[in-house]
Order: structure tokens, then sequence, then C-alpha cells
């Protein structure tokens, strides 16, 4: 006797949207122009950009119509979602790659006028929080790859079956985005860039507790993780209407100069619910330290700045000159330091950040110390998170801290605090990362703080060395836990090599700062 089949069950919104992604990443590996998820990942992010877009301006549409006012549009026919690309059969092959790719082309209602992309490029807002300036800003760093049109329609047909009005499939696609996010950061290593996993990213703004009515700045904000974590956190303290307007207009800005970071971090805070990301799309550190005012301080700053990577001159030139330097993580503390809101009258405090730095910044002697030295004398620099091996695995063995601090100086006491593996762990990797609730302990801690196995503290007078005649000599950060047992020659083989490489570093930029003095004759 045949068994009868088993009716198919309905799938979830998780189900489908998992589904629909997967056929526009199955349709593109056809496409010649695309190579990898590298390529595939921005092409499927400014085209469901667009289609969230268009989501949108339906429903402000709706509501202004509801309300009886005017609604001003962002993107103007024949150049909406809905004009070009929402029809099955709609424009495909040459037709639709000229209509998106040339600066003037025959446009999908039949007219000759700008391309898609020559047409998006030249908006311009108004006003802050515009939308216009956002969508502009995307497009300038964006490229369509795909070569084939027949391939592309069927991508947006695919992306048509996603509904940017159902909170629930927002909601369910802002995870499943997280997810694709985070396939493309376990390739990164290769191009230097160290995403920050979840865990210690969620830790950082728990410990720093961003308030409703302050300002989060990430000026280094890759994809946005930092920036998304604290829109998060604060949109659970909104009561009313007010608080949201608050929210989305006042609380979150970031930087990030590269152009596929800058789309995936505008899409990633859109999908999450922030409407007008306010994210500058040039180097943070272009700017003259000395030029910024209190009108550039925020009050919470939390970020992971790139570390190993080098600035070129004309940057460099806007540092102090006794603090000029090419690495990248000095030249973003100071730039933090700058940005954080001064301390005001007693009842008002300055502001706070929360930033990753490698084993290197802690030790390192020359501009590193002379910028520690100014760390410990103009801010309270309360605590010191030692991190365990393997944290950032796979993309590199390089032993990380995070510096907690605040506007509000001098510091008279750190405290240290040693995050262990879990037990039976040597080390963390790519399929089994950091979680979120090892880091309980600490938050328990954090509030109630005690010397243990993990915690100890020392006084600032004993990190700062001066010599006989009051001359500032080093600002020695790296101070082991006086309860590990852990000795050097127990460490692991790739943190000798990379401490030993750290400490290599920076005697050879010691010895050119030593170079040019003897040049000038000093």
């Amino acid at each position: 006797m045949a068994r009868s089949k088993t009716p198919a069950q309905p799938q979830t919104t998780a189900g489908q949207l998992s589904s629909i992604i997967k056929s526009c990443r199955d349709i593109m590996r056809k496409d010649k122009g695309l190579n990898g998820d590298s390529d595939r990942l921005p092409m499927l992010t400014w085209i469901m950009f667009l289609k969230f877009l268009d989501d949108m301006e339906k429903m402000r549409e709706n509501e202004s119509k509801m309300e009886g006012r005017r609604y001003a549009a962002a993107i103007q026919t024949p150049y909406r979602w809905r004009d070009w690309a929402a029809k099955e059969e709609g424009i495909t092959g040459e037709e639709l790659i000229s209509f998106i790719n040339n600066e003037e082309c025959v446009r999908p209602d039949g007219s000759r006028g700008a391309g898609l992309f020559a047409y998006l490029k030249k908006l311009e807002g108004t006003k802050k929080g515009d939308r216009r300036t956002v969508i502009s800003t995307v497009f300038r760093g964006t490229i369509n790859r795909m070569q084939s049109g027949y391939l592309l329609r069927d991508v947006i047909n695919k992306i048509n079956g996603i509904h940017f009005t159902s909170t629930e499939e927002i909601y369910t696609l802002s995870h499943l985005y997280e997810s694709l996010l985070k396939e493309m950061r376990d390739s990164a290593g290769d191009a230097g860039e160290f995403y920050t996993p979840r865990a210690v990213v969620k830790f950082m703004v728990t410990a720093v507790n961003p308030k409703l009515g302050e300002t989060v700045l990430d000026p280094s904000c890759g994809t946005g993780g930092f920036l998304v974590e604290g829109f998060e956190h604060i949109r659970k303290q909104c009561k009313s209407v007010e608080d949201n307007k608050i929210l989305q207009n006042d609380t979150i800005c970031g930087g990030e100069a590269k152009s596929l970071p800058y789309l995936l971090c505008q899409m990633n805070l859109l999908l999450h619910g922030l409407d007008s990301p306010t994210i500058d799309s040039g180097n943070s550190l272009r700017f003259p330290l000395n030029e910024m005012g209190d009108k550039d301080r925020v009050d919470v700053i939390v970020t992971n700045p790139p570390f190993g990577g080098e600035e070129e001159k004309g940057i460099q030139g806007n540092f102090p000159q006794d603090k000029q330097t090419a690495e990248t993580a000095l030249l973003f503390l100071q730039l933090i330091m700058r940005k954080l809101r001064r301390k005001g009258p007693e009842s008002k405090k300055g502001g706070r950040a929360a930033v990753i730095v490698p084993n290197g910044t802690l030790f390192g002697d020359g501009v590193s110390a002379r910028i520690k030295e100014e760390l410990l004398k103009e801010f309270n620099l309360h605590t010191i998170v030692r991190l365990p091996n393997g944290v950032f695995a796979p993309y590199t063995g390089i032993p990380t801290n995070i510096l907690f601090f605040d506007h509000g100086g001098p510091t008279k006491e750190i405290w240290y605090y040693a995050q262990p593996l879990p037990e039976g762990r040597k080390n963390y990797t790519k399929t089994q990362p950091m979680q979120f609730d090892e880091f309980k302990p600490c938050l328990d801690w954090w509030k109630k703080r005690e010397e243990n196995d993990q915690a100890w503290k020392v006084k600032a007078e004993d990190v700062l060395k001066y010599d006989e005649n009051k001359t500032f000599v080093s600002a020695n950060l790296d101070i082991k836990n006086p309860k590990s047992q852990e000795e050097f020659e127990h460490l692991a083989p790739e943190q000798l090599v990379e401490d030993i490489l750290l400490k290599e570093h920076k005697v050879i930029e010691i010895m050119a700062e030593i170079k040019e003095l003897l040049k000038k004759g000093m």
C-alpha cells in the first residue's frame, strides 16, 4: 500500500526570506561579473536598499494622505522601484543594464534622461536627516558589477518577494542580514579588516550604558555593529513618540571611509529601524584635532579602530607634532579623546568611551607613551578589560584589550579585569566564537568592584615614570595579573610571535625618532 504524502508545511517568514536570499545568491553565481560573496553581498545590498526605500516611501505617502499633508518623495518617477523593478515582466537584458549603468539612457517610461545610478548620485538633501543625502552618498561608492541583465532581472524579481512594510519581515531580515555580514567578515582578514565579535560589541555597549538623549559615535564603524547595538540599547528606554524622535534624530552617528562597509552599514541600520543614519563617508582622521570644538563632541564613543594600518603624512599633520605617527590605532585614540564631551559643572559628567586596542598600545614607548600620559592626566582611565586569546580568530591572533575611560581626569587608579577563556578551552575559533554570557561575571563585578583572581588594580602614579628632572619617561599599561601563574614561556607560540613582532615594531619606531632628532642636531 502506497504511503500518502505528508502535506507540505507552510514556510515561516524566516524560512521564506532565507529561501529568497539563497535563490538570489544562486542566481548571482551564474553571472561572470561577480567573484565570490565580496561581490554578491554588495549587489544584494543595494538592490534591497532601493526596494526598502520604495516600501518606506509608500508608507509615508499613505500616512501623509490620511493626515492631509503633502509628501515630498526622496526619489522621483521613473526612478522609483515601483517604476522599473516591481513588474515581473519589466525591463531586462541590455535595456536594464543600460538604465542602471549609463550616464544617459532610454528610461523605463520611454523618455531619455539620466541613468539610475547617475540620478541617485546627484540627489541633494536640504536639511539634516534628509534621506536624499543618504541615498546620494551611498550610491557614489556603489557600482553594478552584474553583466547579465536577464540574471539581474531574476534577482530583482526575487527581492520583490520581500515586504519591508511588514514588521515581522523587517525584524527577521535584519537578523538574516547579520548572518550574511558575518559570512563576509569571515573572509575579511585577508584585507586586514578585523571585525568585532557580537559578544564583545554587546558587552562594551552594556558596560558604557548609553542613555536616551546622549549621542553615540563610532568613528570607524565598518558595517555598523556598535551603532546597531547602541541603537537597540537605547530603543528599550523609549516610552513615547517624543522619545523615538530623539532616538531617530539626535543619537546615532558614525564614520566609515570605505565604500562597501559604508553601504553595508547604512543598510544594517535601516533594517534595524534607524530611518536616516548619520554616517560620514570620509576618513574620520581628516580634520585637524585643534580645530575641533564643543559642537563636535559626543557623550559616548564605542569603537574598534583599525590597528596595524598606516596613515599618510597629510593625515598625520592633523595631530600635535609630538604625537604624530603613522599607526592608525594611536591616531584614532587621540581623536576619541578629543571627541569626548568635556566635564562641565558638578552635575554634568564628561563623555565616556570604550575602545579596543592591541597589546602594543599598552606597552608602547615614544608617541604611544606620550598619548597615554595625556590619557591618564586628562581622563579617568578607570578600567582595562584584557580579552583572552583568539577573540578575533580567524582574522588575527594579536592579544587585545578594551580601554574604558571618561572625560573627568586625572586617573587615580586603574582596575584590570582578565576575561578568562571558558573552562576546558584553549582558544576561540571561527565555529566556536565568544558568547555574551561569558561576560556576565565581569558585568556583575563591574557594579561592585573587589580584587579577586580575575581583577586587580594599580595606581596611576605607578604607571607614569619620570626621571630625576621630572621629565616624562614612559607609561606602561601592560600590567600582568599578579595572581596569574602563567609565565611568558608558557604562552601559545602564535602569541609569543605576535608579542615579539609588536615589541620589535616599537623598537624600530623609537630608533626612527632618535634618527630624526640626530638629523636636527638635538
